[in-house]
């Protein structure tokens, strides 16, 4: 897009046109935050390794329940244990990422996330492996992680230029699906030859690498501005994040996509009904395949300004597409619809990403961060215990098709609800101005 700016809005530092590559190579993903942020290579590179790791685990888990239970409703109900510590430790997470060191928070999280893995492969090597564990972990997982992620998502503005901040989310982004592409498809090989022990074995030693270059990362202490981790610190960021209803869109469209669009909890039976049980591998990576195809080509998105617009849009486009995957009847039209589903997803997160990261301040950031891994974690945890639920009432297909469709639906019904999501522009938006004004003060020091 390319929008006339109002003559009293200069353009951030990274959009002058004299730095602007062109031709093919705009497409290219901008390795500015690379570059520039030693802390931001540590931190992706660690990200890489252990988001490898995690999602052979992601594989594993509910293939073990698949084979101990044979029930979609059991595989689903992986969602439901997982929710109640995400909401709880992700808001107070994020009250604790703004008062503690982030460093020692994300490495500390990532070390217990490690001997619950192994409690993983421990159970799968029992001669009978019991079923109670597997929910048991997934909970306290579930916990650890809600602590950790949002001092690694309030880390990333204090170690990135702000004009970077963008360029750094499509990163991440790339790092994700890197892992989400190899990882799936790795693990539906190992568990299928291997078998489970293996592919918890190698999530194991992911951890230990990545916790390794966490302690390199540099001490990110609180803020002088930082409120101690309380009750009435985590109203106040809801307070912040309740006046700011553009911000309140980006978590209410990912919400709606993820809980009525998200098929992962039915993807073992999706491949049984379509004779392709050797295609389940390639239906867990087609959706990070589909975002990484997007993530390496996101030099577009720095010249994209009305942020909000894509959200929904790519939003919709989630939910048609997961609705085309239920109809189709052909195995590899099922996995081209869950990749075009993927890149509508990535789309869709750059740019929630962007408003969030260039609008809210340092010192709100990490309880902000807490509300943000909500938004984009309790919509799938719930998505699960639905795609479940659905599927063993009205059949897998069913579930998945109707699912995309009510996406569709209701990401249209919010964008008409809050129309300050839909005419958000960060070259004039008032928190983005002030933020960015805010740090050009602070970097002249």
């Amino acid at each position: 897009m390319t929008d006339t700016v109002p003559a009293d809005s200069a353009p951030p530092a990274s959009e002058d046109p004299s730095t602007t590559p062109t031709g093919w190579r705009a497409l290219l993903p901008d390795l500015s935050p690379w570059r520039a942020s030693p802390d931001f290579r540590r931190l992706w590179l660690a990200g890489l390794i252990t988001n490898f790791g995690s999602f052979l685990t992601f594989v594993a888990l509910p293939v073990q329940l698949k084979e101990l239970t044979g029930s979609a409703a059991a595989v689903g109900a992986i969602g439901a244990v997982e929710l109640v510590p995400m909401v709880v430790f992700g808001l107070y997470g994020g009250a604790l990422a703004d008062a503690w060191d982030k460093r020692k928070l994300i490495v500390w999280t990532e070390a217990g996330q490690g001997v619950l893995c192994a409690a993983l492969l421990a159970n799968a090597l029992m001669p009978s492996p019991a079923v109670w564990p597997l929910y048991v972990i997934a909970a306290f997982t579930s916990a650890l992680g809600a602590v950790q992620r949002p001092a690694l998502d309030s880390l990333i503005p204090r170690i990135v230029a702000h004009e970077h901040l963008p360029a750094a989310a499509s990163l991440n982004s790339l790092r994700w699906q890197v892992g989400g592409v190899a990882g799936p498809a790795l693990a539906g090989v190992v568990v299928a030859y291997a078998g489970l022990g293996w592919a918890y074995a190698v999530d194991l030693v992911t951890f230990a690498v990545s916790v390794a270059l966490g302690i390199g990362l540099a001490a990110s202490p609180a803020s002088n501005e930082a409120r101690k981790p309380s009750w009435a610190a985590i109203a106040e960021g809801a307070r912040y994040a309740w006046s700011r209803k553009e911000l309140l869109g980006t978590y209410a469209v990912d919400i709606a996509a993820m809980f009525l669009a998200m098929p992962l909890a039915v993807l073992p039976f999706l491949a049984d009904e379509l004779d392709a049980e050797w295609s389940l591998g390639l239906m867990y990576a087609a959706i990070p395949a589909g975002s990484l195809l997007v993530s390496v080509s996101s030099g577009w998105t720095s010249r994209v300004h009305r942020h909000g617009r894509l959200v929904v849009l790519a939003a919709a486009g989630w939910g048609l597409a997961i609705a085309a995957a239920g109809i189709a009847g052909n195995v590899w039209l099922v996995l081209l619809c869950f990749v075009l589903a993927g890149a509508f997803d990535m789309v869709s997160g750059i740019f929630r990403g962007a408003m969030w990261n260039q609008t809210i301040p340092d010192e709100l950031r990490g309880r902000l961060a807490g509300i943000e891994l909500l938004s984009y974690s309790v919509g799938p945890q719930l998505g699960q215990v639905r795609a479940g639920g659905t599927a063993a009432l009205a059949g897998v297909r069913a579930s998945v098709w109707s699912g995309g469709l009510l996406c569709a639906g209701a990401v249209g019904l919010l964008a008409l609800c809050l129309p300050t999501m839909m005419t958000y522009d960060v070259r004039t938006n008032e928190h983005a101005v002030r933020l960015r004004e805010k740090r050009a003060a602070a970097a002249s020091e």
